[in-house]
């Protein structure tokens, strides 16, 4: 967990905000308010190229962490070892735990296990857990042994629950006091225990002898009150309480329902053993969109940081099956052949039909299985989504048809441009029907709408644009 504030300077000067950040009312397009300029980054190269570390030096220590991951990431292979090596010791950790999964894995290796351990040690469970769960056996169980034994303990334990739990992402550090203490006692204990108390909460959780969570009460509401007061009767409503056991996007679509900032995590005896906060679940938000993008592409689980080989092994799966897919539209298409050499128009025009198709049953597509996976689409209102998506590709369809039938119409003639017209209506209309029907019929059938809807839709778009193109023109044509 990462909530350390950082406020930039906002000086003109671009040596007053070394980090690259935005001045107020700077009007260029290119740069953003947070993170490193490309213009940094070249700066930061060139000084490394002239051996110039002091220097270097001097101006990471004005960043976050956040930031020099930004700045790792944005640099060639080349200068990315020696930036590594330039890092003071205190910052390896966080700045690991900011840098891209793909690029950590591969810059990992410059480290030791006993620098590594070290890193290990000085961030919060959650952190130290994604720093190392990826790692190959041996060297995790290097950092480990170097760990000391009450962090190892809970840092295995995280490492038990599966990979897309709860559990494995939850924080240990947190404030758990009993139903029978004060206020006044309250904040006395978080003002002394400092050493083993989290950095950063939210929230103080009450329970009962058995450890077990009886409420929670937001230090907001716990500062503004008497120190007389007991802290159980600050308790308004029901705690949401986060099986140890549930799937982390359900965690997030639980912090999205009731808004939350953070949640305690219990066992199946419902014991308290860790919490979770917004910020990891701002990162599952973002990991899980970027998975469900790359599902639906077919790019397989690479990114920009992993390397070429990798890349075109995540990607040729699927093109192989787009391609026999694409052998399937072409057996459409020849069963027309008589009717293509008798008029050589629909072969320059039928390709339009269906990659309007497509891309229209993309669109709903994107929409419906985004719905799915944070449950805004459900069974109780599917027909009426499905519905919705037909009259719009009607609606489309209708405006497609005039203006390709027009142009079809000035180049070709008046029939061609009605049969256009007509098919465009058609597989419009078919490729909404397909875009929110075939991620609705995986679901049912417990498969990720993510994973193979793209392939499914791109077939009926193509097959359907080709036949009824194709078949209407047989029919009025000839």
């Amino acid at each position: 967990m990462h909530t350390d504030p950082h406020t930039p300077d906002l000086r003109p000067d671009s040596a007053a905000h070394p980090h690259g950040h935005r001045p107020m009312g700077h009007e260029a397009e290119d740069e953003r308010p947070y993170g490193v300029e490309p213009e940094f980054v070249e700066e930061i190269v060139a000084l490394l190229r002239a051996r110039e570390r002091d220097a270097v030096l001097a101006r990471l220590e004005a960043l976050h962490a956040a930031d020099i991951a930004d700045l790792i990431e944005q640099a060639d292979p080349a200068e990315r070892a020696d930036l590594i090596d330039l890092l003071p010791a205190e910052l390896d950790g966080e700045v690991l735990s900011y840098l891209n999964p793909d690029l950590r894995e591969a810059l990992i290796g410059r480290f030791e296990p006993q620098e590594l351990a070290a890193a290990v040690a000085d961030l919060d469970t959650d952190d130290a857990v994604e720093l190392i769960e990826d790692l190959d056996a041996e060297t995790r169980a290097q950092i480990l042994a170097k760990l000391p034994d009450a962090e190892r303990a809970l840092v295995q334990e995280n490492l038990t629950y599966d990979e897309d739990s709860a559990g494995r992402m939850m924080q240990r550090e947190l404030v758990a006091v009993p139903e029978f203490w004060t206020v006044g006692k309250t904040i006395d204990f978080v003002r002394a225990a400092t050493d083993t108390l989290p950095e950063d909460f939210y929230d103080i959780f009450i329970v009962d002898p058995m450890h077990r969570v009886v409420g929670a009460v937001p230090l907001s509401r716990l500062l503004r009150q008497r120190r007389a007061m007991r802290i159980a009767d600050l308790v308004a409503g029901e705690v949401d309480v986060i099986p140890a056991t549930m799937e982390r996007a359900e965690v997030a679509n639980l912090f999205r329902q009731y808004a939350l900032v953070s949640a305690p995590v219990v066992d199946p005896s419902g014991r308290l053993i860790g919490v979770i906060t917004v910020d990891d679940v701002v990162r599952i938000i973002d990991e899980e969109a970027e998975d469900d993008l790359r599902k639906l592409s077919g790019s397989g689980d690479t990114g920009v940081f992993s390397g070429i080989a990798d890349i075109a092994r995540g990607r040729v799966g699927w093109l192989t099956v787009n391609l026999a897919t694409a052998f399937l539209a072409s057996g459409v298409i020849s069963l027309f052949e008589g009717t293509i050499e008798q008029i050589v128009a629909l072969a320059v025009l039928m390709p339009i039909v269906a990659s309007m198709g497509g891309n229209a049953g993309t669109q709903t597509l994107t929409v419906v299985v985004r719905a799915l996976a944070t449950h805004e689409l459900s069974s109780a209102n599917a027909m009426r989504v499905v519905g919705k998506e037909l009259l719009v590709g009607l609606i489309n369809g209708g405006i497609f048809a005039v203006m390709v039938g027009v142009i079809a119409l000035l180049w070709y003639g008046p029939m061609i441009g009605i049969v256009i017209g007509l098919a465009m209506i058609i597989n419009l209309v078919v490729a909404g029907l397909s875009g929110a029907l075939i991620p609705l019929g995986l679901e049912k059938l417990g498969v990720d709408p993510a994973v193979s809807s793209a392939v499914f839709l791109t077939t009926v778009t193509d097959v359907v644009g080709f036949l009824a193109f194709l078949g209407l023109a047989s029919a009025f044509l000839l």
